[in-house]
């Protein structure tokens, strides 16, 4: 029985009402990985801005090939220009991440937009208005100024949860599927206005998307990583993320998974326009990076799985060559492009855990201060993969008969990549030198994720 006074009255509390027969109190139910990702004050601020800017760069490469093959009917020409404007951003990528570190992010988001925007638009007018070809490619510089969104949010999430080695597998996790979400709407949008609206809507949209999400992410300050400025009089510290040891053959394994990307999307569009149907070469695209997204949901939810991270980089590449093969088989035993479709949705599967676990050991080889141009290295390889491989890609459709042939140059790709991974990492033994965070060190083991959080909060940043 329990009493409580009440004025100068005593009075008496009714009984807690008993649980039920067979049941306890209830617990709350325990919260799931992605929900306590974002119980971080501004996480969600900075996530949906940040998507918003990402959607373009799965629209500006179809939108580009959508509107050159309808105006002036070649693939060849929109497979360079597309390379051209990939090169550009590949090549201003570490420059521009560098003055990430440096200054931060908002103060290098803002212009870097606005100037990317400016450069895809006179690129269009250059286009439509039927100006000659060397006035297109005068557009492509400004296009070297395009941010690494996807970056710069793994950066926040790194900076965020920089002792939670668990948290920072969750996060890359998230970033690969929202990288996959917006290849998976880009593609899809990007057709659907281009075909169904006018063939500029593509690009238009992409600007409008790209320079309203970057401002509200640069708006976003309290998240952002602290910038680390050089001292005046004082020369830059540490080598480039560029020369750490694994670094080389990690990007060229990048390199080689663009060229996957690149090839996969030209040769698909020509495959569907050979078959009457190219306005839904977005759809058949998006299945790829819907496989690619949900199997990137399904490995955040995962623990951290145990042994070296490059190991297990090496073989989710193989298995993504192995799949690969499917779009092709498929390809020359139907001949039609229904059947593609769940061919390129089991093939995409892989894409994503090779990249988390690349991303992964990307993290874990660059210094904190040097994150951002690590990662930029990364998606300048990538790029410049994507490049190559729309180049061939154009060339293929350009000059092989149409049909199935297209489909072994993602598949040649695919398998580079998986050869140079294994020769690589598979039985590599790394001797970290000195960065621009403290001494030598030589680990008997390569680096795990605990060991790797140990030493980020222990270095100054």
């Amino acid at each position: 029985m329990q009493f409580a006074l009440t004025g100068h009255t005593l009075v008496v509390l009714p009984p807690d009402p008993a649980p039920a027969p067979g049941r306890g109190p209830r617990r709350p139910r325990p919260r799931g990985p992605y929900a306590r990702l974002f119980e971080t004050p501004g996480a969600l601020a900075f996530t949906l801005p940040n998507a918003l800017a990402r959607l373009p760069m799965g629209m500006f490469s179809v939108s580009a090939v959508l509107l050159i093959t309808t105006v002036h009917g070649s693939y060849a020409l929109a497979g360079a220009v597309v390379a051209a404007t990939l090169g550009a951003s590949a090549a201003g990528g570490p420059l521009l991440a560098r003055l990430v570190d440096r200054y931060g992010q908002a103060r290098v988001t803002v212009p870097a937009v606005l100037l990317t925007g400016a450069g895809q638009l006179g690129l269009l007018l250059c286009v439509t208005g039927g100006a000659p070809l060397w006035a297109w490619f005068c557009c492509v510089p400004l296009t070297a100024a395009t941010p690494n969104t996807g970056g710069m949010s793994r950066a926040r999430w790194a900076h965020l949860y920089r002792d939670a080695p668990a948290a920072r597998h969750t996060a890359n996790s998230f970033e690969q599927a929202l990288d996959e979400l917006c290849f998976l709407l880009g593609p899809l949008l990007a057709a659907g206005l281009c075909t169904g609206l006018a063939p500029a809507a593509g690009t238009l949209t992409a600007v409008a998307l790209l320079v309203t999400g970057g401002l509200l992410f640069a708006a976003q300050r309290r998240t952002e990583p602290p910038a680390a400025p050089r001292p005046a009089g004082t020369a830059r510290a540490g080598r480039t993320p560029l020369l750490l040891p694994g670094m080389p053959p990690l990007l060229v394994t990048f390199l080689c998974t663009g060229g996957v990307f690149g090839s996969l999307e030209v040769v698909t569009i020509a495959y569907a326009d050979g078959l009457g149907l190219k306005g839904w070469a977005g759809a058949v695209l998006a299945a790829q990076a819907a496989g690619s997204g949900a199997a990137g949901l399904a490995f955040g939810l995962l623990p951290p799985p145990g042994g070296p991270v490059r190991r297990r980089m090496v073989r989710w590449v193989g298995v993504m060559a192995a799949l690969m093969t499917l779009p092709l088989l498929v390809a020359a035993a139907t001949g039609a492009l229904l059947p593609l479709v769940p061919a390129l949705l089991i093939a995409g599967m892989a894409t994503a855990p090779a990249m988390v676990t690349g991303m992964t050991l990307l993290q874990e080889l660059t210094p904190p201060a040097r994150l951002n141009e690590g990662m930029s290295l990364a998606v300048t390889a990538l790029l410049s993969g994507i490049a190559a491989g729309a180049a061939a890609g154009g060339w293929v459709a350009e000059h092989l008969p149409p049909g199935a042939a297209g489909y072994l140059t993602p598949l040649t790709a695919a398998a580079l990549a998986a050869a140079v991974a294994r020769g690589a990492f598979y039985s590599w033994n790394p001797v970290r030198k000195s960065t621009a965070m403290g001494p030598a060190v030589a680990p008997p083991e390569p680096p795990s994720s605990n060991s790797t959080a140990n030493a980020r909060s222990a270095s100054p940043r």
